[in-house]
């Protein structure tokens, strides 16, 4: 005779096996949770102009030297040089990002991110001294050591001195430095270079420097010290400083400086692969992992994180391209570039803003990445249909439907990683996600330029014929705009027409990469943003959150 036992409403069993996982997976760490400290509104106010100074610095400094770079090559020679000046820093910063969110977790955020600004302003008075070509590159990376704890150190501090539910409207502050960079650092970078000598486009960070360090040694005083007995994962920082490099070089040199055959780029190959498997072995095994893989078992950080990684490859990538239409096509000059993007910038700028009250008002997110990413493959899909013809007025236009959909996207994926990680965690978690960003910007540049410059050529050989682009190949490497419009009216068009299919083949395929995001962005689930109340706890996913959860959150 079978005795049948009473049927477990639904509800009950989801708890039941809700607690009994919150038993098995609860560590020492979760019970003795980190509290953050408490700000008033005047103090997040005041700490806020000293992270929007440091980010201006991190921001502004590869737009002033940028228009100085012409002048530098003059002054110090070394043309095979200059690329990296302008990767060196890129890369430097890149490697540093998740290891800066790392020692900010271990030895606390005040002391990590004032240790950032000084090594930045060091790189910059050094760059300034610099003698030639060689010790610019090294200075240059030395300052992007310092930019990576720049970038990850403004996120991370924000993440702890004020809620997510409230944080988005702080982060919308911080993502509208960008357009004060990306406008005025053309413009004081092209007034220094005509007015003054050349190294004050690396002094000029001093003074800026010297107030952010100021203002952020008082206001950071009440975050945590950290214990002063961190282990450092050197191993991990070697092999992800390894595998970064190698990854950049088989894109910078792949196709234009080596074969893709050759033994160069399979040798960078091989060992991109074999340093990468080793970085996985390692951060699964060490005490305390440089970039902990633990956080990418969360669902919505993964996909935050891709997305990053997939909107610095579509924005930072195809927007390089620009104003090289711009200037050989519209005919602006090099200073104007920076104010013919002002409609993208100030949309971006507003659309940040507008994003952030939003959250800290309803705290909800999922639309905005969704309309984001719509917005960023319909702005690089409208640049990829524009001819020899277009005028700056349908440009600009393109611009502010591309600039709508960055300023949904930059910051509300930040915050959804930062709300998917434990307090513990906020650095390595913020880290991460910048890291992939800037990893997304670095790749699309190194791709999006190979592509950019075969179609080129390819565009100059079917129009002017094999032998005419032979003979003018090293005329249109170092073709200009003041020397394009001394050409004849002929040789002018095809140029032209040259670089406006390269541009179009740029921003076909970041939009294709953009379009992808989308599938992405979708599969998002909406996780209640935390108070500091459970800050300390482990973010679930949206089918797993419980209701008590939930009511923690909004208050």
């Amino acid at each position: 005779m079978r005795v049948s036992t009473p049927r477990v409403p639904a509800a009950e069993r989801q708890r039941d096996r809700r607690r009994k996982a919150s038993i098995l997976t609860s560590t020492p760490a979760d019970t003795t949770p980190m509290t953050p400290p408490r700000f008033s509104h005047r103090e997040i106010l005041a700490t806020t102009a000293g992270l929007a100074i440091a980010m201006l610095l991190a921001m502004l400094d590869n737009m002033i030297v940028a228009p100085a770079l012409p002048t530098i090559l003059g002054d110090l020679g070394g043309l095979n040089h200059l690329a990296w000046v302008t990767t060196g820093y890129i890369l430097a910063s890149t490697v540093a990002t998740p290891i800066w969110g790392k020692l900010g977790d271990l030895l606390g955020r005040r002391i990590t991110f004032i240790t950032s600004i000084a090594i930045f302003l060091a790189g910059s008075a050094l760059c300034g001294m610099s003698q030639n070509m060689a010790e610019l590159v090294g200075f240059r990376a030395l300052q992007g050591l310092g930019a990576g704890g720049l970038m990850v150190g403004v996120m991370a501090v924000l993440a702890e001195i004020v809620p997510p539910r409230e944080r988005g409207k702080y982060q919308g502050v911080m993502m509208a430095v960008m357009p004060a960079a990306m406008i005025g650092g053309p413009l004081v970078g092209g007034f220094i270079t005509d007015n003054l000598n050349w190294r004050w486009a690396f002094y000029v960070n001093l003074p800026l420097g010297v107030i952010a360090l100021a203002v952020c040694w008082f206001t950071l005083a009440k975050l945590p010290r950290g214990t002063g007995k961190a282990r450092i994962d050197w191993t991990g920082s070697a092999l992800l400083t390894t595998w970064i490099t190698a990854l950049v070089l088989i894109t910078s040199w792949g196709g234009t400086e080596y074969d893709w055959s050759s033994p160069q780029i399979l040798g960078l190959t091989a060992l991109t692969v074999a340093a990468f498997i080793a970085f996985v072995v390692v951060e699964r095994r060490a005490a305390e992992p440089i970039m902990p893989l633990t956080v990418f078992r969360n669902r919505n950080f993964t996909l935050a994180g891709t997305l990053s990684f997939i909107v610095g490859f579509a924005m930072f990538g195809g927007m390089t391209f620009l104003p090289q239409f711009q200037q050989f096509v519209q005919g602006a000059s090099a200073t104007n570039s920076g104010l013919l993007l002002m409609p993208m910038m100030v949309s971006m700028m507003v659309t940040s803003l507008a994003g952030g009250q939003l959250i800290s008002r309803t705290g909800r997110y999922r639309a905005l990445p969704i309309v984001g990413t719509v917005l960023m493959a319909a702005g690089l899909a409208l640049f990829a249909t524009m001819g020899t013809d277009t005028s700056k007025t349908v440009t600009a236009l393109y611009m502010v439907v591309l600039g709508l959909g960055m300023g949904c996207l930059m910051q509300t994926t930040m915050l959804i990683a930062q709300n998917s990680a434990p307090l513990r965690d906020i650095g390595a978690a913020t880290g991460a996600a910048t890291f992939l960003r800037n990893m997304g910007g670095s790749l699309g540049v190194s791709i999006l330029g190979s592509i950019y410059a075969h179609t080129l050529t390819a565009s100059i050989t079917s129009n002017a014929g094999p032998a005419a682009a032979a003979s003018g190949g090293d005329s249109t490497a170092r073709m200009t705009p003041e020397l394009l419009r001394s050409l004849p009216e002929a040789a002018r068009h095809l140029f032209q027409q040259a670089v406006t299919d390269g541009v179009g083949a740029v921003f076909t395929w970041a939009a294709i990469v953009a379009a992808a995001g989308l599938l992405v962005a979708l599969a998002i689930r909406h996780v209640p943003l935390r108070g500091f109340a459970a800050a300390t706890e482990q973010p679930q996913d949206a089918d797993d959150t419980p209701a008590e959860a939930t009511v923690a959150a909004t208050a």
